[in-house]
Protein backbone atom coordinates (compact mmCIF):
# COMPACT_ATOMS: atom_id res chain seq x y z
CA UNK A 1 0.00 0.00 0.00
CA UNK A 2 1.55 3.56 -0.81
CA UNK A 3 -0.34 6.94 -0.95
CA UNK A 4 0.06 8.07 -4.89
CA UNK A 5 0.62 12.31 -4.82
CA UNK A 6 -1.34 13.22 -7.98
CA UNK A 7 -4.70 13.53 -9.03
CA UNK A 8 -4.33 12.40 -12.48
CA UNK A 9 -6.34 9.79 -13.67
CA UNK A 10 -4.29 8.35 -15.89
CA UNK A 11 -1.46 7.36 -12.83
CA UNK A 12 -4.47 5.65 -11.25
CA UNK A 13 -5.19 3.36 -14.33
CA UNK A 14 -1.37 2.50 -14.31
CA UNK A 15 -0.57 2.06 -10.83
CA UNK A 16 -4.40 -0.13 -10.93
CA UNK A 17 -2.67 -2.15 -14.13
CA UNK A 18 0.06 -3.55 -12.30
CA UNK A 19 -2.07 -4.81 -9.15
CA UNK A 20 -0.68 -1.71 -6.79
CA UNK A 21 -2.71 -0.58 -3.78
CA UNK A 22 -2.78 2.74 -2.79
CA UNK A 23 -4.23 6.12 -2.00
CA UNK A 24 -4.52 9.16 -3.68
CA UNK A 25 -3.17 12.10 -1.68
CA UNK A 26 -2.77 15.27 -4.79
CA UNK A 27 -0.01 17.90 -3.86
CA UNK A 28 0.25 21.55 -5.20
CA UNK A 29 3.83 22.29 -5.81
CA UNK A 30 5.19 25.15 -7.78
CA UNK A 31 6.21 23.32 -11.19
CA UNK A 32 8.76 26.22 -12.44
CA UNK A 33 11.49 24.97 -13.61
CA UNK A 34 14.88 26.64 -12.83
CA UNK A 35 16.56 28.84 -15.25
CA UNK A 36 19.08 26.77 -17.01
CA UNK A 37 17.48 23.19 -15.88
CA UNK A 38 17.61 20.37 -18.41
CA UNK A 39 14.40 19.01 -19.10
CA UNK A 40 15.18 15.76 -17.51
CA UNK A 41 16.69 17.15 -14.25
CA UNK A 42 13.22 18.85 -14.18
CA UNK A 43 11.07 16.05 -14.38
CA UNK A 44 13.34 14.33 -11.60
CA UNK A 45 13.15 17.41 -9.13
CA UNK A 46 9.72 17.29 -9.67
CA UNK A 47 8.87 13.73 -9.12
CA UNK A 48 10.54 14.18 -5.76
CA UNK A 49 9.27 17.42 -4.47
CA UNK A 50 5.82 15.88 -5.09
CA UNK A 51 6.78 12.93 -3.43
CA UNK A 52 8.38 15.00 -0.40
CA UNK A 53 4.91 17.15 -0.55
CA UNK A 54 2.92 14.02 0.02
CA UNK A 55 5.41 12.58 2.73
CA UNK A 56 4.75 15.88 5.09
CA UNK A 57 0.83 16.64 4.25
CA UNK A 58 -0.58 12.66 5.05
CA UNK A 59 0.23 10.87 8.82
CA UNK A 60 -0.45 7.30 8.02
CA UNK A 61 3.19 6.44 7.77
CA UNK A 62 3.00 4.49 4.11
CA UNK A 63 5.49 5.33 1.02
CA UNK A 64 4.72 8.28 -0.99
CA UNK A 65 4.71 8.40 -5.01
CA UNK A 66 5.04 11.32 -6.80
CA UNK A 67 5.81 11.21 -10.55
CA UNK A 68 6.59 14.10 -13.56
CA UNK A 69 6.07 14.20 -17.33
CA UNK A 70 8.01 16.80 -19.22
CA UNK A 71 7.82 16.90 -23.19
CA UNK A 72 11.28 18.35 -24.54
CA UNK A 73 12.00 19.12 -27.87
CA UNK A 74 15.16 20.47 -28.69
CA UNK A 75 16.34 21.18 -24.97
CA UNK A 76 13.18 23.15 -24.05
CA UNK A 77 10.25 22.06 -22.13
CA UNK A 78 6.83 21.88 -23.66
CA UNK A 79 4.78 22.17 -20.43
CA UNK A 80 0.37 22.66 -20.27
CA UNK A 81 -0.23 25.31 -22.88
CA UNK A 82 -1.71 28.27 -21.75
CA UNK A 83 -4.97 28.24 -24.13
CA UNK A 84 -5.46 27.95 -27.54
CA UNK A 85 -2.82 29.71 -29.36
CA UNK A 86 -0.53 27.86 -27.11
CA UNK A 87 -1.46 25.06 -27.69
CA UNK A 88 -1.56 25.54 -31.64
CA UNK A 89 2.10 26.93 -31.43
CA UNK A 90 3.08 23.64 -29.29
CA UNK A 91 1.86 20.89 -31.93
CA UNK A 92 3.37 22.81 -34.53
CA UNK A 93 6.43 22.81 -33.23
CA UNK A 94 6.23 18.87 -32.36
CA UNK A 95 4.69 18.24 -36.42
CA UNK A 96 6.87 16.33 -38.06
CA UNK A 97 9.32 16.33 -35.69
CA UNK A 98 10.76 13.79 -33.16
CA UNK A 99 10.84 15.37 -29.33
CA UNK A 100 11.29 13.53 -25.57
CA UNK A 101 9.71 12.64 -23.06
CA UNK A 102 10.98 12.61 -19.75
CA UNK A 103 8.81 10.81 -17.17
CA UNK A 104 10.20 10.36 -13.46
CA UNK A 105 8.82 8.67 -10.55
CA UNK A 106 10.30 9.25 -7.00
CA UNK A 107 9.50 6.98 -3.71
CA UNK A 108 9.51 9.04 -0.62
CA UNK A 109 9.45 6.65 2.75
CA UNK A 110 10.71 8.77 6.00
CA UNK A 111 14.48 9.87 5.51
CA UNK A 112 14.47 7.17 2.19
CA UNK A 113 14.31 8.69 -0.85
CA UNK A 114 14.88 7.41 -4.97
CA UNK A 115 13.91 8.83 -7.85
CA UNK A 116 14.23 6.79 -11.28
CA UNK A 117 13.82 8.52 -14.84
CA UNK A 118 12.86 7.50 -18.27
CA UNK A 119 13.07 9.21 -21.69
CA UNK A 120 11.47 7.98 -24.33
CA UNK A 121 11.33 9.56 -28.17
CA UNK A 122 8.65 10.11 -29.80
CA UNK A 123 8.10 10.97 -33.64
CA UNK A 124 5.26 13.05 -34.55
CA UNK A 125 4.14 12.85 -37.96
CA UNK A 126 3.39 16.01 -40.16
CA UNK A 127 -0.01 17.54 -39.37
CA UNK A 128 -1.85 20.19 -41.39
CA UNK A 129 -3.21 23.32 -39.48
CA UNK A 130 -6.66 21.86 -39.95
CA UNK A 131 -6.07 18.63 -37.63
CA UNK A 132 -4.18 21.04 -35.26
CA UNK A 133 -7.08 23.39 -34.81
CA UNK A 134 -9.52 20.08 -34.93
CA UNK A 135 -7.27 18.67 -31.95
CA UNK A 136 -7.54 21.73 -30.03
CA UNK A 137 -11.63 21.72 -30.20
CA UNK A 138 -12.10 18.28 -28.63
CA UNK A 139 -10.93 19.61 -25.71
CA UNK A 140 -7.97 16.77 -25.00
CA UNK A 141 -4.79 18.98 -25.35
CA UNK A 142 -5.83 21.16 -23.08
CA UNK A 143 -4.10 19.69 -19.94
CA UNK A 144 -1.39 18.11 -21.36
CA UNK A 145 2.27 18.54 -21.48
CA UNK A 146 3.12 19.10 -25.32
CA UNK A 147 -0.62 19.87 -25.75
CA UNK A 148 -1.50 16.37 -26.81
CA UNK A 149 -2.25 13.11 -24.96
CA UNK A 150 -0.76 9.74 -26.79
CA UNK A 151 -3.57 7.29 -24.89
CA UNK A 152 -6.59 9.89 -26.41
CA UNK A 153 -6.81 11.22 -29.60
CA UNK A 154 -3.19 12.58 -30.07
CA UNK A 155 -2.63 8.65 -30.54
CA UNK A 156 -3.09 9.42 -34.52
CA UNK A 157 -0.43 11.99 -34.41
CA UNK A 158 2.25 9.31 -32.98
CA UNK A 159 4.35 8.12 -35.99
CA UNK A 160 7.02 6.16 -33.54
CA UNK A 161 7.89 6.46 -30.13
CA UNK A 162 11.20 4.39 -28.89
CA UNK A 163 11.37 3.52 -24.84
CA UNK A 164 8.47 3.74 -22.55
CA UNK A 165 4.73 3.63 -23.70
CA UNK A 166 3.55 4.26 -19.76
CA UNK A 167 6.36 6.87 -19.05
CA UNK A 168 4.62 8.95 -21.74
CA UNK A 169 0.82 8.59 -20.55
CA UNK A 170 2.71 9.77 -17.42
CA UNK A 171 3.96 7.24 -15.00
CA UNK A 172 6.96 5.07 -16.50
CA UNK A 173 5.82 1.08 -15.23
CA UNK A 174 9.04 -0.55 -15.01
CA UNK A 175 11.18 2.36 -13.32
CA UNK A 176 7.98 2.17 -10.78
CA UNK A 177 8.35 -1.64 -10.61
CA UNK A 178 11.99 -0.87 -9.53
CA UNK A 179 11.28 1.39 -7.37
CA UNK A 180 8.47 -0.50 -5.27
CA UNK A 181 10.52 -3.66 -5.27
CA UNK A 182 13.33 -1.56 -3.89
CA UNK A 183 10.89 -0.52 -1.11
CA UNK A 184 8.91 -3.56 -0.45
CA UNK A 185 6.23 -2.19 -1.82
CA UNK A 186 3.59 -5.10 -3.08
CA UNK A 187 2.38 -5.23 -6.92
CA UNK A 188 1.05 -7.32 -9.25
CA UNK A 189 4.49 -8.56 -10.49
CA UNK A 190 5.53 -9.34 -6.49
CA UNK A 191 3.67 -9.96 -3.25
Amino acid sequence: MLILASSSPRRRELLQQIGVEFRVHAVDVDETPHPGEAPAAFAGRMALQKARAGWMAQSSGLPVLGADTVVSLDGSILGKPAGREDALHMLGRLSGNTHQVFSAVALVHGAREAVRLSETRVRVRTLTGREISAYWDSGEPADKAGAYAIQGLGALFVEHIEGSYSGVVGLPLYETGQLLDGFGVAHGGRR
